[in-house]
């Protein structure tokens, strides 16, 4: 293993509380050292004069497209983006093909991971066999296999016996259960947020209600049960005000918040521009200021991607007819800064704590931390960098984003997992 010397950069670890200039000494794939003037020998040196050096991000939501679908996505291009966007970890949905419903699937992808793979993947197991909501997939044996969490990712469990029966097993199985809210009946034929704007485009809307009564179900079954519910992609002012109570009652819920949904509104879409087409859907403006709040005052613990690659030709045909979802590997960590840190909703600590330590501690993975003799999963960013997005340069093999030609502040530099550089900025 190489030994690597990070020079004079602004180290933050909340996990430590730590937030000063300091060197980082790498060694055997470790953290050996932080602290003023490290002197050890180094094959190595970076210098990281006014640049951030922080635990690796860690996103606890993405699509890696891998079994079944590897012409949108593979393990290979999947984790490279993410390397190349900052993260270290990520964990994968299970609305692969086949499903991640079993041991066998779930051995592929770590198996995949460890031969190609840019970053460490957390697998997630699909609640039901094939996510048809009808029968339990062997959630034990997933877990012994190596998913750490299990998900419907794309759809709800519809069934509240089902769900309730999964969280019971989550629990003693140390998982946590990752809910995607969405009631089918009243989402059925929408293609975007329902309000003035979708009436004056004449879209079929999808009103909050879809997302909001599936959240209420699943955090009074995460309280009838004790299970670790995490809600995902949240977009409606009323999921924030319910997870604000859950966590006031001392429940066993955290939340993320995608980048698109605390920067965008349905008042972006204009019927054509299928990249602002995901699922849930870009909100309304009252919405986006709930969420904003629910980042700053904590309530959505992790900023997630929800990262979703498509074909050029399955985000086309018109916004009903084109796929849900964005990319968001390569932009997430410039939009945060533009954002929440410019625009002084969060602090760079904070910001660090919701990319990284929070989302170590939702998915229950001793990462999220630099502190000396942890695994040196780091990553080094330019906060001051001014970019402009270029989708035809990422790394994922998806190109739709709704962000291309943005100019944004914050830029990932270097990405280190287990001591080795996986991802350098070229100059």
């Amino acid at each position: 293993m190489s030994r690597i010397l990070i020079k004079n950069g602004l180290v933050i670890n909340p996990a430590t509380k730590m937030n000063e200039q300091a060197d980082v000494y790498i060694e055997d794939g470790r953290v050996r050292a932080i602290g003023q003037r490290i002197t050890e020998e180094a094959d190595q040196v970076i210098d990281a004069s006014g640049k951030w050096v922080t635990p690796g991000f860690i996103d606890t939501h993405v699509h890696l497209r891998d079994p079944g679908y590897e012409y949108k996505e593979d393990i290979k291009t999947g984790t490279a983006s993410a390397a190349a966007g900052g993260f270290t970890t990520v964990c994968a949905m299970p609305n692969t093909k086949p499903a991640t419903d079993s041991s066998e699937t779930v051995e592929y992808i770590l198996n995949k991971v460890e031969a190609e793979g840019s970053c460490h993947v957390v697998p997630c197991g699909a609640i039901t066999i094939g996510q048809k909501g009808e029968t339990l997939a062997p959630i034990e044996a997933m877990k012994r296999s190596g998913a750490g969490a299990i998900s419907e990712d794309g759809r709800s469990v519809l069934s509240a016996k089902l769900l309730k029966d999964a969280m019971v097993i989550a629990k003693e199985q140390g998982m946590v259960v990752m809910s995607h809210c969405e009631d089918d009946s009243l989402a059925e034929g929408g293609c975007m947020n329902e309000g003035n704007k979708s009436r004056e485009l004449g879209l079929q809307g999808i009103h909050n209600d879809t997302e909001d009564l599936i959240t209420a179900r699943d955090i009074l079954l995460s309280k009838s049960t004790g299970a670790h519910l995490h809600l995902c992609h949240v977009s409606t002012a009323g999921a924030v005000d319910m997870i604000r109570k859950a966590k006031a009652e001392g429940l066993n819920v955290t939340a993320e918040v995608c980048p698109h949904h605390f920067t965008l509104t349905d008042d972006f879409i204009d019927g054509t521009n299928t990249n602002a087409k995901m699922n849930p859907p870009l909100r309304s403006k009252e919405d986006l200021t709930a969420v904003l709040e629910g980042i700053k005052d904590g309530i959505l613990d992790c900023i997630a991607t929800d990262h979703a690659p498509h074909t050029a030709e399955e985000k086309s045909g018109g916004f009903y007819k084109a796929a849900n979802g964005i990319v968001g590997f390569e932009t997430a960590f410039g939009l945060s800064v533009t954002e929440l840190v410019m625009k002084g909703l969060l602090t760079p600590y904070e910001l660090v704590e919701r990319m990284s330590l929070n989302p170590a501690k939702v998915l229950g993975i001793d990462k999220g931390d630099i502190a000396i003799g942890k695994v040196a999963d780091i990553v080094i960013t330019d906060p001051e960098a001014v970019w402009t997005v270029d989708k035809n340069k990422f790394l994922s093999k998806g190109r739709n984003t709704p962000f291309d030609g943005w100019k944004l502040k914050g830029l990932v530099e270097c990405t280190i997992m287990d001591g080795r550089i996986v991802y350098k900025r070229e100059v």
